[in-house]
């Protein structure tokens, strides 16, 4: 019946679209113009701590491109999207601007920059005394240094850096850097052949490739030609102090290139063919090479098939997450499947991470070897044990043990067990410091670690610094936030322990960088950024809490107008995202705060308010059950729970329940797809970027680990394209023409339109032009704006 069913949408859809008829292209809109005032203010600029906490750096930045800047041309291949002029990945924001504020004398100093200088983020050398960063230009990317206390910048490259796949490190002297180069002499790019030589064709046999569904892969012969053109690189190093640039080895197509500690060696990964037409370049055939500082071979790690036959939720067999060990001037580490990368075979241990001292000619040794899933392996700043940390998929849950990277025959010490979704009882993440060699460890005193985790409570979240005895495993706690505001750890002042740099933020208070003697508890301002929508800083808003049906905790962070009177009732925008969870304890949490700061940004939702209208805003929509079936109850799930939340407005006296909306963006947008097919509760609803008809994805989505064979019920009857005929209420489909994000292809919203129109339901479908999943251009994101508020002011707000 099923398959009957299926069969006889699939007919009936190409009806709908040979009779979709299409509409003239219609100028961008505009929200209006205090939206427009707000969009348009400057960001809020970033902030990056030097590694020893002495220099503060303040970044400026964009805040929206044009839509010409989206129109460049780029090629779309191997999951990338590249720019060709700039041979580099396509960048649509950029940092403008740079000044270092000086720690102990308070003292700021902007660097002088060419005008019209862009770059990317920039990266502090091991030593703290440097940043290098790539810096755009019309027809390449540079890169560059800046010498932090004499406050100059310089050139170290001309626009030569290949920027699409390894771009640049330090190494450990702080003075050189590896970088990816242009060939010199490249041949100009490839053109497409005028007429094929024939077809193109792919073979399948053997082996399962049950790969999810990407977009942007190579799909010809041509695309490989492409592919190659613009990824291979030269690798070199260039010497930010004499401006001398090396090349290492013969160019290639390089995943990653780095230098040992010791600087005696260079780790590479090297894409190699077959290249795949199923998976991005991450999944690509590869070597892991390790090279001399001259670019001859010394040791080939692994040389590793594409990983097209990964098993679903599995990993690749043979080594991954190949790096250099701390600690050491040249070991190799690596985590490697012991059960064959199958999360369905039954094995005593999955994983375990090796090691490979230079020169590299021994067999690996055993550091610890894991029930689960490997999920990172941290070292502390004292030499001899790490944090590994193991997730077992089936529960989601997560375990840390205390290990000694040094006798693989020690019993590793079980430190935290919880599932990953217990916002209550995390007991927070590991603060870091860096090593001279730049690398990342766990800031120690003696048998002392310092904890900084979100503090997720009944009462909202209230971040907080502990420190843990790894003797006696008792905790204390430094520090935590405290009403009326949200503030959280950053960083040490330096080597003291009883001064830290904090980030508060309130209501009605942007954040801004504390330093807090946590003795004297005297605060001292380091930061000064002004609220960048003063207008609605009076925008009221807490959290409200009810329950569903059968007893679940939900909660949603409630905005109203600064004019709204108690008793009145207004038209309601219910936005959420679902979410699946393993128990009802967990999924009952509340998450995130009240006290935190409200930024209006891009095709935020949260402007409804400015329109008259109250926003339940992040409104829980949980999803609970067994993590292999909780799919199956999807539909009734998020139904009672959207009832629950008009319930508790209805009794607040503050929403009127037969003038709300619902809206989502990707996941949120099939879910607001689904609850107009399966419930009337709704005036309306915006669904943007969504997913509709989950026979597109077949090989999983989301949190789902069925294959659509597997639960062919499950998929149809989630798909809200399958049931477009029960969608009676107005729904506004909005979608970029260039989305990439895995599973919303701009078919989903095509197809579900043409359905909606071929059942004469009341739609409209806006077509944004260059934007991927998220909208990026000035003119797109003031479109959004104003087609959400007029199709919510037409059939919610003035709903009939």
């Amino acid at each position: 019946m099923i398959r009957a069913t299926a069969c006889l949408a699939g007919l009936a859809l190409m009806g709908l679209v040979l009779g979709l008829s299409l509409q003239a292209q219609e100028p961008y809109k505009l929200p209006p113009r205090e939206i427009i005032d707000i969009l348009d203010a400057p960001p809020t600029p970033m902030v990056s701590m030097s590694p020893a906490g002495d220099v503060m750096a303040l970044i400026e930045r964009e805040s929206m491109p044009s839509i010409s800047a989206l129109a460049d041309p780029i090629v779309r291949i191997a999951g990338m999207r590249i720019a060709p002029a700039t041979n580099s990945r396509q960048t649509l924001t950029f940092s403008t601007g740079l000044s270092f504020k000086d720690m102990k004398t308070g003292v700021v100093r902007k660097i002088a920059l060419p005008e019209g200088f862009k770059f990317t983020f920039p990266s502090w050398s091991p030593d703290g005394r440097s940043m290098a960063m790539l810096r755009f230009v019309d027809d390449g990317v540079e890169l560059w240094a800046l010498d932090v206390k004499a406050g100059t910048a310089k050139a170290l490259t001309p626009a030569r850096v290949n920027a699409i796949l390894s771009g640049f490190g330090w190494l450990a002297d702080s003075r050189r850097l590896v970088v990816s180069l242009i060939p010199d002499g490249r041949a100009p790019a490839p053109e497409p052949p005028r007429v094929p030589k024939g077809p193109e064709i792919q073979e399948s046999g053997g082996a399962e490739a049950k790969v999810a569904t990407y977009q942007d892969l190579l799909k010809t012969a041509f695309d490989e030609l492409l592919f190659d053109h613009y990824a291979t690189a030269q690798a070199a190093i260039v010497d930010t102090v004499s401006g001398e640039t090396r090349k290492i080895g013969k160019p290639g197509v390089f995943g990653s290139i780095s230098a040992s500690p010791d600087m005696a060696y260079i780790l590479v990964e090297r894409v190699k063919r077959p290249y795949s037409y199923a998976l991005p370049v991450y999944g690509f055939a590869h070597a892991v090479e390790v090279w001399d500082m001259n670019g001859n071979l010394v040791k080939v790690l692994a040389d590793l098939p594409p990983a097209e036959n990964v098993p679903i939720n599995g990993v690749p067999k043979g080594p991954r997450s190949v790096d250099w060990m701390t600690h050491k001037p040249a070991t190799l580490l690596w985590v490697e499947a012991m059960d064959e990368g199958d999360p369905k075979k039954e094995a005593p241990f999955r994983d375990r991470y090796l090691k490979l001292d230079a020169p590299f000619s021994g067999q690996p040794v055993q550091i610890v070897k894991l029930k689960e899933r490997a999920a990172g392996l941290s070292f502390f700043q004292t030499p001899g044990n790490a944090l590994a940390t193991q997730r077992e998929w089936k529960r989601s849950w997560r375990t840390t043990f205390l290990v000694d990277t040094d006798d693989p025959d020690a019993e590793p010490v079980k430190i935290w067990d919880l599932s990953q979704q217990d916002r209550y009882n995390d007991p927070g993440r590991p603060v870091t410091t860096a090593l001279k060699t730049g690398e990342r460890v766990i800031l120690q005193d003696k048998d002392w670690i310092y904890l900084a985790g979100s503090g997720s409570s009944p009462k909202g979240d209230y971040p907080f610094l502990d420190r843990l005895n790894l003797r006696t495993m008792k905790t204390e706690r430094l520090f935590r936030s405290q009403d009326p505001a949200y503030e959280a750890f950053v960083d040490f002042d330096g080597a003291s322990r009883t001064r830290i740099i904090t980030s508060r933020e309130t209501r009605t208070e942007p954040p801004n960088y504390w330093l807090v003697d946590l003795k004297t508890k005297k605060r001292t301002a380091l930061t000064e950024f002004k609220d960048p929508a003063p207008q609605l800083t009076a925008v009221k808003k807490e959290r409200v809490t009810f329950k569903r049906a059968d007893g679940l905790d939900l909660s949603g962070t409630l905005y109203l107008p600064a004019d709204h009177q108690p008793g009145t009732r207004l038209p309601v925008v219910v936005w959420a995202y679902p979410l699946e969870y393993d128990s009802a304890d967990t999924a009952g949490q509340v998450r995130g705060s009240v006290n935190r700061f409200t930024y209006y940004r891009g095709t935020s939702q949260l402007f409804f308010v400015t329109q008259g209208y109250a926003v339940l805003d992040n409104a829980e929509m949980p999803v609970v059950g067994d993590p292999q079936t909780v799919n199956d109850t999807f539909v009734q799930q998020i139904v009672s729970n959207a009832e629950a939340a008009i319930r508790k407005l209805d009794e607040m006296g503050v929403g009127d329940p037969k003038r709300v909306g619902v809206g989502g963006h990707s996941y949120g947008a099939f879910m607001t797809a689904n609850l107009l097919a399966h419930c009337d509760l709704f005036a309306a609803g915006i669904a943007r970027s969504g997913a509709y008809n989950r026979t597109l994805t077949p090989f999983g989505f989301q949190s789902e680990r069925r294959t659509l064979w597997e639960a062919p019920e499950t998929y149809i009857k989630m798909s809200p394209f399958m049931h477009a005929h029960k969608i009676n209420e107005p729904v506004l489909l909005i979608h970029g023409m260039a989305d990439n994000n895995s599973g919303t292809f701009p078919i989903q919203s095509e197809r579900l339109f043409a359905a909606l129109k071929g059942f004469g339901a009341t739609s409209r479908f806006v077509y944004l032009p260059h934007e991927s999943h998220g909208y990026a251009a000035r003119e797109s994101v003031l479109h959004v704006l104003a087609e959400m508020f007029e199709w919510f002011d037409r059939y919610v707000k003035n709903k009939k």
